[in-house]
């Protein structure tokens, strides 16, 4: 197909494998009916990219990664509509889920489409001849039916709208777990891209103290300027003392272990970060009895999750720095070398490309 502007083919980024890109032309799809197709604006790179990368988290090969963009619609099929029921249209400015439920088995009628029996998942998905524009590192993304989609207000930057796709709309759904912050006391381990953003979410919903934990003192510096009213380096003997919510978004085993140590009478720790396999961690049953504790796990999140996520980044805007939690974007071109990076530096979390 065309675009108004006279495209008829796109630029992807292909994942062969290791560290070995291929960029490829391929020609732009005619959106199906409920399907879209969006020029990406800004893409950022999650971590879980730089995990399939070095091999840590297996993914399709070959693929297109990147999950987590904001672009406009040039194309959209019959029928296909944002979460807020309004129909989709060219010049639409969006942002996309991650996960593309079927809306019929048993898990999506239960509310559960990040967990769909038959999930899509962008960016996760092979590169096949009849589906080639399935992730966000490519001139253009092709999003199938089923995909939540949100309008972005036209003065949230770029770089922050593009980490509601992964990051923020993550955050959203932990903090929903948490059953609310206010006038509590939070912990949030683990100070990258997600814990600086629940960090911020925390004290914007007027939690009683905020205690940022991490590893590297560098990024609790950066966790000062989202709210954060304590900071702890995780490797010191501070103390986080009893908190009432903890968010964990690290993975580590040892920082797991020290939320679930942290929490007080009627305490509830969501976990998020673990998602790779990793040590055991030992749960003390009684403890968690006699305290009327919780513990609840998320992993993805549904579309009103991303509609909150938005909301959230147009509240914030001026009242944090988010534009500098994002790297000056590259070229397509340009991007293979920095996934083929260990890790991202600690005081911008997500490097970017403006395909």
């Amino acid at each position: 197909m065309a675009t108004p502007t006279g495209e008829v083919t796109a630029a992807a980024l292909v994942w062969t494998g290791g560290g070995r890109f291929e960029t490829h032309r391929v020609p732009l799809p005619e959106p199906e009916p409920g399907e879209a197709l969006v020029r990406v604006a800004l893409a950022t790179v999650c971590g879980s990219d730089l995990h399939t990368v070095t091999g840590r988290r297996p993914g399709p090969c070959p693929g297109i990664l990147g999950h987590e963009a904001v672009g406009e619609v040039v194309a959209a099929g019959p029928g296909a509509r944002a979460v807020d029921g309004a129909p989709l249209r060219p010049g639409d400015r969006v942002v996309w889920g991650v996960v593309a439920g079927c809306g019929r088995c048993d898990r999506c009628a239960a509310g559960r489409t990040a967990k769909c029996r038959s999930l899509t998942k962008i960016g996760h998905r092979p590169f096949e001849p009849d589906r080639r524009l399935s992730g966000c590192y490519a001139s253009h993304v092709h999003l199938p039916r089923g995909t939540p989609v949100v309008r972005v207000p036209s003065g949230l930057p770029d770089a922050v709208a593009a980490p509601a796709a992964c990051a923020t709309a993550t955050v959203a759904a932990a903090v929903e777990l948490a059953g609310g912050l206010a006038g509590r006391r939070v912990l949030v381990s683990g100070a990258g891209m997600l814990g600086l953003t629940a960090v911020a979410w925390a004290a914007d919903a007027g939690a009683a103290e905020v205690v940022a934990l991490d590893v590297e003192p560098e990024r609790l510096a950066l966790a000062g300027e989202f709210g954060a009213t304590r900071t702890v380096v995780a490797t010191q003997d501070g103390e986080v003392g009893e908190v009432d919510a903890a968010l964990e978004f690290s993975g580590a085993s040892a920082a797991v272990a020290r939320v679930l140590d942290a929490l007080d009478v009627g305490g509830t720790a969501v976990l998020a970060g673990s998602v790779t396999p990793g040590p055991a961690v030992p749960l003390d049953p009684q403890r968690l009895v006699r305290g009327w504790q919780t513990v609840r796990g998320v992993h993805n999140y549904e579309p009103r999750h991303l509609v909150a996520a938005v909301d959230f980044l147009a509240r914030t805007r001026d009242r944090r720095p988010w534009t500098g939690l994002v790297a000056e974007p590259v070229t397509l071109d340009a991007l293979a070398p920095l996934l083929n990076r260990p890790r991202t530096p600690a005081r911008t979390p997500r490097w970017a490309v403006r395909p």
